[in-house]
């Protein structure tokens, strides 16, 4: 892990003696967006766009299934990373299921930045959104991403299944911000934490998150009703890397998700949605975590466990 500074790759990780332990995440840089409108600077068009991701990656995933899910995947194409991380960062070496950067040619990721802006100061992350067109990052912020997927080009494929409703956009807010603070970006919080009194809190806050989503699913099926929202697939791709990754190398673990019985049946339901299982590819999820993060597993043996459901 390490980030941009002045466009200058510099190998440092997240610096946790000013916030007393704490990991805190960086605000992604790059939040254009892509409108149906003449006058756009980013307009809808078929081939234009380009998708970054690493599989391994829980904020990419989204991004990932909502091309799935929105029939995108001949619209935008895509690289992905290999998934491990080290001294350069995300790179383009070649590994199995890795697709090169055919757009730009970069050996790693932060090319990518680089080429968007010289001086770019910041963490390189993924996914990334591009434009071939301006040559430029449109957006890097998943959130945003898979709410652009949502609808940004229902011209193009004809398809309009929506899932950010505007009659339940608020209930909808309200549990992604719960989900992200405490349960997506909790397991980081929690398994980057440096200090023993930083992590009891991450960790308490998580698995508080975790019992409430057990009690919503005892009265629905989903977390905003009977139908899949945007809140299902942002809480989906950090509950299939749990039991393999954030229970044992992150130390969350109080309880895996296979204990808990409604939110367990509710994961299998979603993966069993067509197209989903093709977006899930366990060996780079684990290889990336355990042999990755040296500061936390200084071996990087990737282990042979758990046993999954899929």
């Amino acid at each position: 892990m390490g980030l941009l500074v002045n466009g200058e790759w510099k190998d440092q990780w997240y610096d946790t003696s000013k916030t007393g332990g704490k990991f805190v995440r960086s605000k992604s840089q790059f939040e254009n967006q892509i409108i149906n409108d003449e006058n756009a600077e980013f307009k809808p068009e078929s081939n234009r766009y380009h998708l970054y991701i690493s599989h391994a990656c829980p904020w990419a995933h989204r991004a990932l299934i909502f091309r799935k899910l929105k029939k995108l995947e001949e619209h935008i194409s895509i690289s992905v990373v290999h998934p491990l991380m080290l001294d350069k960062g995300w790179t383009f070496q070649e590994g199995e299921d890795v697709i090169p950067d055919n757009i730009l040619g970069s050996k790693y990721m932060h090319q990518v930045y680089t080429t968007a802006q010289k001086d770019y100061t910041g963490r390189v992350t993924v996914p990334v959104l591009w434009d071939k067109k301006k040559n430029t990052i449109v957006n890097n912020e998943s959130s945003q991403i898979i709410r652009i997927f949502n609808s940004a080009f229902n011209s193009l494929t004809k398809n309009e299944d929506d899932y950010y409703p505007e009659k339940i956009r608020d209930q909808i807010d309200e549990i992604n911000n719960d989900v992200y603070h405490n349960i997506n970006n909790g397991v980081y919080k929690t398994g980057f934490a440096t200090t023993k009194e930083a992590y009891e809190e991450t960790f308490d806050a998580l698995f508080k998150s975790l019992d409430n989503i057990e009690r919503i699913l005892t009265l629905t099926n989903f977390l905003v009703g009977n139908n899949i929202t945007e809140a299902d697939w942002r809480l989906f791709t950090t509950l299939i890397r749990f039991d393999a990754v954030y229970f044992g190398h992150f130390k969350c673990n109080k309880k895996r998700i296979s204990d808990y019985p409604k939110i367990y049946k509710y994961l299998q339901n979603l993966f069993n949605i067509k197209g989903i299982k093709e977006t899930i590819f366990m060996d780079h999820i684990k290889t990336h975590y355990y042999a990755s993060h040296t500061m936390i597993n200084p071996t990087g043996i990737v282990p042979k466990g758990p046993d999954l459901f899929f």
